[in-house]
Formats: C-alpha cells, structure tokens, sequence
C-alpha cells in the first residue's frame, strides 16, 4: 500500500492503549493464522488466542474482554472491539486509495435543469434524466443510467453500470456496486381464459433508506401500485432479488442469492444467509435468522435461529438432522421387522 502507521498513530486514531513498542511501523494490513512482519491484524475472537503466539504480524488489535496469560512477541493496541477498530482502519486506507472524485466527466448526459451540486462526481458515459436530484457529494461512476424524477441523497456512490428505473429514491451515504438495478418492473402477470399470461403494469417505485449498501447485480423491482421499501442500514449482499411490493425492515442483512417474493414484509435486525428463499404474500417478524438455503414458505411471528424447507426452529432442526443421517439404517430395520412379523 505504500502507506506506513506507527502504533501511537492508530492507537491515537482507535482510542486504544498499546502494549509494546509504540514507534513499530506497519504499511500493510494481513489475518492473525497468516500474519506478516510490517503487517496489522486484529484479534476479536477467543478462539483465535492461540495464533497470536507465533504470528509475525508488527502489530495487533486485541479486544479487551481477551486476556493473554503468555508471552507475545508483537505490539498489542487495546480496545474496546477489536473488529470495530480495524474497520475504521480499514476505511481510513480505502479513503486514500480510492479517493473521492469531483466534477463532470464528458462524454455525458445531464438532463437540462439538472441542478448538479459543485462538490459532485459525474462519470463518463452518465445518463441523467429530466427532474432528477442529485444530494451534495454523490458519486456517479461511468456508464451509469438514471431515469426522470430520481431523487438520490447525499454523499451516496453508484459505482459502473448501476441502473435507476424512473421515480426511485435512494437515501443518503448508499453505496450501490456494480450491476444494481432498482426499479425494473415486479413480476406481474396475469393470465385470460386461455392461459395467455399479459402484463400487468407496475406503476410504483422503490425507496431505499439512508446508509445501505447493495452488492453488485442485485435487483430490487418496483411495486405494482405504492412502494418497495427498503429501510435504513440495511445491507443487501451480491445477487440478491428483492420482488415487487417488498418491505425490508432496519439493519437487516441478506447474503448472496437471497430471494424474496413480493408482497412480503421482512422485519428490523433480521440475519438472511445465503440462498435463502422467502415466498410472498407473508410477514416475518424482527429478529429472525435463517440458515443458508432455507425456505420459507409462511410467517414468522417469533424471532429467532431458523433452518431447513419449510423452515422451522434451528433446535429442532438439528435434531431431525441428526435422525436423516441414519434413515438407511432406521429402514432397514423397518423392513426387517415387518418381514419377521409377517
């Protein structure tokens, strides 16, 4: 990275107490189990207390709920949360290599009337359509398409080949990646007497809130009538399907290839992990988990750890897990019984 920090500089910038040598300089970042020397890591996890015994790491960031009871041979920084401390790190060398841009880049198309704000960036290759609104500091990186009527908040970053359908809002400081589309039409389709499908036309739009970042390809469709919303800190991962009419609530997370049918409300502090499938027309309450390909096919009115098709509890999942595993075996007895009692 080229960049070098002392431990009294990040202890400074972390609020953390260092115990060591406070003039060791690091200039790269690295992991505990692969550390380096001239390399920062962080040690949030008891279960990782071990590698901090051999790692070669310069310095590293270690929460305060962990005690070491031996000898280290590297600089610690105490603080409160280690893996909250090395974000912030993190984030201050991400400022540095990717700066952020100011001006109008051509070619491009700007809508006339278009108020762009001074301290705004606008790549090469942008379409912005009539009666758009642009927030202070918004980052518009090239090839990048915005229909009429879109209003987008301060200090939000769509980066290359992000698509914004007509009527949208995105909130402030968003991050969109690569590839997002937001507002293509919902899903609607409705057959005639002779099973012909004919579109139903989505006239809604889609809201999203302040401080959400949305992973590259996801697509979030407008609603048939009203809005799809999607609620402050939020984080929606790479290729995630948001449907038509969808609510999802706060800080709530989907990992990648999460699907969500239409019409459905998905509550605040809720975790969806990978491939989950949610159907439509139902509710699932604050607080839900869901384990990796789970299905859920109906409402969730207690919060809690899910797993499986249909979802059900983890506890119980678990344990019926155990039992598939010697389902062979269980009919095999089976048949012997049934073979000895004939």
């Amino acid at each position: 990275m080229n960049i070098k920090f002392s431990a009294a500089q990040i202890a400074q910038v972390v609020g953390g107490k260092i115990e060591g040598n406070a003039q060791v300089m690091v200039s790269d970042v690295s992991d505990i189990v692969s550390g380096r020397e001239g390399t920062l890591c962080f040690l949030g996890d008891k279960k990782y207390l071990g590698y901090l015994k051999d790692t070669k790491a310069s310095i590293v960031l270690v929460s305060n709920d962990i005690d070491i009871d031996f000898a280290v041979n590297t600089t610690i920084i105490r603080v409160e949360n280690a893996r909250v401390a090395m974000s912030q790190l993190l984030q201050l060398v991400a400022d540095v290599l990717n700066p952020r841009k100011c001006g109008i880049e051509q070619p491009c198309f700007i809508a006339e009337g278009v108020d762009v704000p001074a301290d705004a960036y606008i790549g090469a290759f942008v379409y912005i359509g009539e009666n758009v609104k642009l927030g202070k500091g918004v980052q518009i990186y090239p090839n990048t398409y915005i229909g009429h009527n879109v209003k987008i908040g301060d200090n939000t970053i769509l980066y290359s080949g992000v698509k914004i359908y007509y009527n949208c809002e995105i909130g402030n400081n968003c991050i969109l990646h690569s590839g997002v589309v937001v507002g293509a039409d919902g899903f609607g389709f409705e057959p005639d007497q002779n099973g012909y499908y004919h579109k139903v036309p989505q006239i809604g739009n889609v809201v999203i809130g302040n401080d959400i970042e949305i992973g590259a390809n996801t697509t979030i469709d407008r609603a048939m009538m009203g809005t799809t919303k999607i609620d402050d800190n939020t984080k929606l991962d790479n290729l995630v399907q948001i449907g038509h009419n969808v609510y999802v609530g706060k800080s709530t997370v989907m990992c990648a290839q999460v699907g969500v049918a239409g019409s459905t409300t998905i509550g605040n502090h809720c975790m969806l992990t990978g491939q989950v499938g949610v159907a439509g027309h139902i509710s699932i309450c604050d607080g839900v988990v869901a384990g990796a390909q789970s299905g859920i096919p109906n409402n969730i009115k207690q919060p809690g750890q899910y797993m499986g098709t249909p979802a059900i509890p983890a506890s119980q999942w678990r344990r019926m897990a155990v039992v598939q595993k010697h389902l062979p075996e269980l009919q095999k007895q089976i048949n012997e019984l049934e073979k000895n009692n004939k």
